[in-house]
């Protein structure tokens, strides 16, 4: 006896009973006794005088116990009753029951308080010490056991033996809980309790065979009703309860088998046909995903190709992708409903397993990726060559006119026949064209590079790039071997220095940088232009607000270089010099000058209206990154959630697998309330890169990382109903209940660290050890037993167990499930004992659809006592579980 036993027992003699109390067990253990002395056709009416004799007290031993006790003694004298009493305490204690303060000679005197506590140790011992419920036994696991039964019923919180029976809630929500028929439960109120009571008292009396032991006023008026009383009347409720289910009848449990047998041969011919068209499909796939060329090589060529995957991301892809996701939904239920029925696994033809097609999936999206990106990289690079070569073109053309004559210009001997004065004025006009020459040296350096850049961007038409450039860079060594030949040549002739015109000097020191420079300001406000945000057009219009705040500076300068030429023009009209209209200093004339000057302004408003038009644009594009944005920002968040809120139902295992599947449908019918919030954002998307913006710092998500968020999101929820659905199925095939599902999931969880459904083997060694299994705590120590369970849990060798194979594994533990040999004992009882079976005993016994699968499935019987039309259904039942022999 355990401690709480020895507790029990101890029965201290001098402390008095509360009178309620002794009147409550009395009256309580009376009935107990009876329903067990009934059998024998017996029956007490008092406690004190009818076991003082000690022949009934006997005859209750032998009664509960099933065993045979010493022979009483047959005689009416004191030792005769106290010889039997004492047969009957000895073999209470030979059951390992302690008995303290209680003796022979108190029950043969008629002792009540020694009587009760007789009567409690016997109660004890052979009613309530067996219970076990968890590991725990005797009170405590009784206590546990009505705590589990009555814990849906929110107005019933069973904590003792004692008060928590009052209302009288608790009895009738156990004889609910195992027999609903019996009670109406919902029409009972709680400040009712006199018609709880005797509704319980009467209805177990009625129907369940338990006698009446407590009185209802008796609980009702007592501030504490007595516990043994209590435990006693309970007691008798569980063993009532606590029963072997009936089996199935034969006609359902072959109804199930073959029900199972005919939906698991449609989910085969079903995947296989899924498979076969996913990857033909993929392989149609991926040779047009893996070519990396263009019909032209331009920009309009590979915006055609954007298009058309933008078509193919949209349309075609989204039809696989929930084509692969059923496929794995319908190989993963196969799978479970095949273990769970004893069932041999499925295997998939060559090249279809789940493995292959995922490997097959994975290289389209790999293919999917890189053609991708080869294309947006193109997309660039044309764009860029577009525009360096038009640059280049602008920049040669400029070149061009500027040298045009230039060569020519310098090869002349004019200087031979000119006076003195020529000669002087021709060398100063030398040294302007120096200038000039020294100021068009970074435009040629500008062409070189730009077509250097077009070379290494691989320009189609870059043999006529090279060919102009060329000519330019060849022109340009030209030009500076000239110039360093005719300068030598004119200092030959200083004696032409004496006769300077300062005026037309001046002229020419002014007039050529500030040519110069309206030439650099005209290219300058003719430069084209690429920008890709508002910060780069507004750095622009920046630079052109100081370009003219410069202005003013240069109309002082310009209204100096025409008054020197006024006044050349004046002096020579003034003293009739017609030599003196002639600079000799420079080829620059005043009406190059202003002819300039007025292009020059008159393209100032022209930038103008390009920089606005392009701060527009850009502009535009700001509000297309924006839109995107928000929309992303609200989009990315709420799948982020929704992943949260999904793990956290996984992982919770709160409410009934009904409540979770309900949860999940919830969430799956919400996800796609939502899509029309993706198909407004991949419009949004395609704006964008139609209006070939590249970057967005208003958003960390692109519009991949939100499809690849919500394709993972479609996924977890289509999964996670499927693996409830698995559940479900194990729960209800295995007959386990949701508690214990709870307590699995509890212990699966409890080693899965980092939630992801999956435990490595040691997390697994561990777990198995914490449920009781006897394997070994050092995983690198040799352990038959665990590499048994391993195999069983992890056929394929992935290296993890999913929580569906450790489900599959602990239920098919702890359960019983449908073998051949049932099947056939089922099919046994349908042919009435007989070695075969008919088919009209089929088609009476069984659904008609199920009974014509059997006929058409079963061998004729051929044994002695055949008959005609006899079936063979024992090699049928063997067949159906994949056994060559039972």
């Amino acid at each position: 006896m355990n401690d709480y036993m020895e507790q029990e027992e101890e029965w201290d003699r001098e402390v008095v009973l509360d009178p309620a109390w002794e009147r409550q067990q009395k009256k309580t253990f009376t009935a107990w006794c009876n329903s067990h002395l009934r059998r024998m056709n017996v029956q007490i009416d008092d406690l004190e005088e009818d076991f003082k004799n000690g022949l009934r007290l006997i005859l209750l031993l032998e009664v509960i116990s099933g065993e045979k006790l010493p022979k009483p003694e047959r005689g009416n004298l004191r030792f005769h009753k106290i010889s039997n009493v004492n047969k009957a305490l000895e073999f209470i204690e030979r059951k390992g029951v302690k008995l303290v303060s209680i003796g022979a000679e108190e029950i043969v005197d008629g002792n009540l308080k020694m009587t009760l506590g007789m009567i409690w140790t016997i109660i004890l011992r052979f009613a309530i010490q067996d219970i076990s419920v968890e590991e725990l036994s005797s009170k405590e696991g009784l206590l546990l056991w009505c705590q589990r039964k009555t814990a849906p019923y929110k107005n019933v919180s069973i904590n003792n033996f004692h008060i928590s029976w009052k209302d009288g809630l608790g009895f009738c929500a156990l004889i609910h809980r195992h027999r609903p028929e019996l009670i109406d439960y919902h029409s009972l109120k709680k400040d009712d309790p006199y018609t709880n009571l005797n509704t319980a008292f009467e209805v177990a009396e009625k129907y369940l065979d338990i006698p009446k032991m407590l009185d209802p006023d008796e609980i009702v008026n007592s501030a504490k009703p007595d516990e043994r009383s209590i435990m006693t009347y309970v007691s008798s409720y569980y063993h009532a309860f606590s029963g072997a289910q009936q089996a199935e009848t034969a006609a359902s449990r072959i109804c199930k088998v073959l029900g199972v047998n005919q939906e698991n041969e449609r989910l085969m011919d079903e995947y296989e046909k899924l498979a076969s068209d996913l990857l033909e499909w993929i392989k149609k796939k991926k040779p047009w995903l893996e070519d990396r060329s263009l019909s032209e090589d331009t920009l309009p060529a590979a915006q055609g190709k954007m298009d058309e995957f933008r078509g193919y991301r949209r349309g075609e892809k989204p039809p696989k992708i929930e084509q692969k996701g059923r496929l794995e939904t319908n190989f993963n239920t196969l799978q479970t409903r095949l273990r769970l029925n004893n069932r041999p696994a499925f295997m998939p033809t060559e090249g279809k397993m789940i493995g292959d097609i995922n490997k097959a999936w994975k290289g389209l999206e790999t293919a999917e990726r890189g053609f991708e990106e080869w294309l947006l990289s193109e997309m660039r690079r044309l764009e860029r060559l577009d525009h360096l070569a038009k640059k280049f073109r602008l920049k040669c053309q400029i070149h061009e006119d500027w040298s045009s004559g230039k060569v020519e210009m310098l090869q002349e001997l004019d200087y031979k026949s000119l006076s003195l004065h020529e000669i002087k004025a021709l060398r100063r006009k030398h040294e302007a064209f120096q200038s000039d020459l020294a100021a068009h040296q970074d435009r040629v350096e500008q062409i070189a590079a730009i077509a250097q850049e077009l070379n290494d961007l691989e320009y189609p038409q870059i043999a006529e790039v090279n060919t102009r450039c060329q000519v330019i860079c060849d022109q340009w060594d030209t030009l500076g071997a000239l110039t360093v030949k005719r300068s030598q040549a004119l200092d030959d002739a200083e004696t032409v220095l004496d006769r300077i015109d300062k005026l037309h000097l001046e002229f020419a020191i002014k007039a050529a940088p500030f040519y110069n420079w309206m030439d650099g300001a005209r290219e300058d406000l003719g430069d084209m232009f690429i920008v890709h945000s508002v910060e780069e057009i507004q750095e622009l219009m920046d630079a052109h607000e100081k370009f003219k705040k410069t202005l003013p500076d240069a109309q002082s300068e310009y209204d100096s270089i025409v008054q020197l030429a006024n006044e050349v023009v004046q002096i020579g009209n003034q003293y009739d010099i017609k030599c003196a209209l002639q600079n000799p200093y420079t080829a620059l004339k005043v009406q190059d000058i202003t002819s300039k000057w007025a292009d020059l302004n008159n393209l100032v408003p022209e930038r103008d209206e390009a920089l606005n038009r392009e701060t527009y644009k850009q502009q535009s594009h700001e509000q297309l990154r924006l839109q995107f944005a928000n929309k992303a920002n609200v989009i990315g968040p709420w799948i982020a959630k929704q992943m949260e809120a999904i793990t956290a139902v996984t992982m919770s295992g709160s409410g009934t697998l009904e409540d979770q599947h309900h949860y999940m449908v919830q969430y799956d019918s919400a996800v796609n309330q939502f899509k029309p919030n993706i198909d407004e954002l991949e419009v949004i998307s395609q704006r964008v890169q139609e209006a070939m913006i590249f970057e967005n710092r208003h958003t960390e998500f692109t519009m991949e990382t939100i499809r690849v968020g919500w394709e993972q999101l479609l996924t977890a929820i289509q999964r996670n109903i499927s693996e409830i659905d698995n559940q479900i199925l194990t729960r209800d095939s295995k007959g386990i209940t949701e508690e214990q599902l709870k307590e699995f999931r509890a212990s699966f969880q409890h080693f899965d660290k980092n939630h992801s459904l999956k435990l490595e083997p040691f997390e697994f060694r561990c777990c198995l050890m914490s449920l009781g299994y006897a394997v070994k705590e050092d995983d690198k120590a040799q352990d038959p037993e665990f590499n048994r369970i391993m195999l069983i849990c992890d056929p394929n060798g992935t290296g993890y167990i999913t929580f569906q194979a450790f489900l599959d594994f602990v239920t098919s533990e702890v359960t019983d499930t449908d073998t051949a040999e049932q099947v056939m004992t089922s099919f046994k009882v349908l042919a009435g004992n007989k070695p075969y079976i008919t088919a009209d005993e089929l088609r009476r016994e069984l659904p008609p659809d199920q009974a014509e699968y059997c006929i058409a499935r079963m061998a004729a019987y051929t044994g002695e006592d055949a008959v005609p039309g006899a079936l063979d259904y024992m090699s049928f039942s063997t067949a159906l579980y994949g056994e060559s022999d039972l």
